[in-house]
């Protein structure tokens, strides 16, 4: 049985005393600074708050433990009653329609009952769920580690900014409305991100594993510093600003108006974004993929290319990132090369292995967690950091497969001919 037990008491105890000197600094001790003096205010009431939390805590991580490790055990094939409820539920195609008839109608009717701020957010939210996809097919389905997927988010972003650097005066003034270069940039920056992702895959179609993630993660540093640096093309630090919203039918949208249509427009994407995916989970392609993930060598015993594997892999996360960055640059007006930054890579890989690495369903809501939660917690805004470490820590030791596993399908067979000479 998961209780409470005797040893877990001192230990509990020993963490409370540890974290309350550990934490002393930061919780109890608030510096201020006044015309330049400093003064110190002492919080003494939040020393008990910190053991007592301690404490609890220490008591659910080791019960999570002893949990943990019975799951383990278990033998296979049997799951538990949390998995068995989840399996009724989904093997009735009833119940199954109906949820996702409910969740199409709370994305349509989002914009108009949460108002402007919340679906402004919302559209953040699900350009990083657009940039999580893609990346998903890189980790989930290749198993190739990348840490420069900022690098292909920032291509298509400038794709649609250097376009209206350069030809949108001629645009205009040949009197074509400027939404329109929206709706041509958006192919152009999948393109335009594809082909880098190539390019990022020809040397590094050897590696894997920490050189993999080096080498990526060198490419999207060189991406953000040719941006930074190339000030007469892609305007240094200062970015690109007034970038056109996109068109619809010569309206002039008010704020509000044109966030909802840039909400629309996203989602839409989002959806192509999850059919594609899963297509390609399903396709020859898709097993080839999650083949070459599991086993290199026995990809290629079998016949599998691999060189031509990994070039699609990359190709296919970086136009997804790229068509992310054309709906970032519209949403924002205004890009510069510190929207796009190594952060911006891990946050997406977090995204990828919180909520379920190769999980469309996981990939979506480790996405929408880790850029909800922070503006619907902007109190804790200070802690952002430590409560990324600590999510990712429980994730990683409790739910290794994430908040949403992978559902593989699993086939059975009937011996027809023993039934029928029995």
């Amino acid at each position: 049985m998961n209780i409470i037990r005797k040893e877990d008491l001192p230990r509990a105890l020993l963490h409370a005393l540890w974290f309350s000197f550990l934490l002393f600094p930061l919780m109890v001790m608030k510096v201020s600074v006044a015309s330049g003096v400093a003064t110190v205010a002492w919080r003494w009431g939040m020393v008990p708050l910190v053991a007592i939390a301690s404490f609890v805590l220490s008591i659910l991580w080791q019960m999570a433990h002893r949990a943990s490790a019975e799951r383990e055990k278990r033998p296979a094939g049997v799951v538990g009653p949390v998995q068995t409820f989840l399996s009724n539920i989904l093997s009735k195609r009833p119940l199954v329609l109906s949820g996702i008839l409910v969740i199409v109608a709370f994305a349509l009717a989002y914009p108009w009952f949460f108002g402007f701020y919340q679906t402004d957010i919302m559209v953040t939210a699900l350009i990083y769920v657009l940039l999580a996809l893609g990346l998903n097919i890189i980790v989930g389905l290749g198993g190739l580690l990348n840490l420069g997927h900022a690098a292909f988010f920032a291509v298509g972003a400038y794709t649609y900014g250097l376009l209206w650097k350069y030809i949108g005066p001629v645009w205009t003034g040949a009197g074509l409305h400027s939404g329109w270069l929206f709706w041509i940039s958006i192919p152009l920056a999948g393109l335009a991100a594809m082909v880098f992702g190539v390019l990022l895959s020809l040397p590094v179609l050897r590696l894997r594993g920490d050189y993999l993630a080096i080498i990526t993660l060198a490419f999207g540093e060189i991406v953000r510093m040719v941006l930074q640096n190339w000030t007469p093309v892609t305007g240094g630090a200062q970015g690109i600003r007034l970038i056109p919203r996109p068109w619809l039918l010569d309206l002039k949208l008010k704020p509000a108006d044109a966030t909802t249509y840039i909400y629309y427009i996203t989602l839409l994407f989002v959806v192509l974004a999850v059919a594609s995916v899963r297509r390609l989970e399903n396709s020859r392609v898709g097993r080839a993929l999650e083949g070459m993930r599991e086993d290199e060598i026995a990809c290629q015993s079998v016949g599998i290319n691999l060189v031509k594997n990994k070039l699609v892999t990359f190709a296919l996360g970086a136009f997804w990132a790229g068509i992310a960055g054309t709906l970032f640059a519209a949403k924002t007006t205004f890009i510069n090369p510190d929207s796009f930054t190594l952060w911006e890579s891990i946050m997406v890989l977090m995204a990828v292995v919180i909520g379920g690495t190769g999980s469309i369903p996981g990939v979506i809501l480790g996405a929408l967690l880790l850029k909800l939660l922070p503006e619907w917690f902007r109190p804790l805004a200070q802690y952002r950091m430590i409560i990324y470490g600590v999510a990712m820590i429980v994730i990683i030791i409790f739910k290794s497969e994430g908040l949403i596993p992978r559902r593989r399908k699993m086939y059975t067979f009937s011996d027809k001919a023993g039934d029928n000479a029995q």
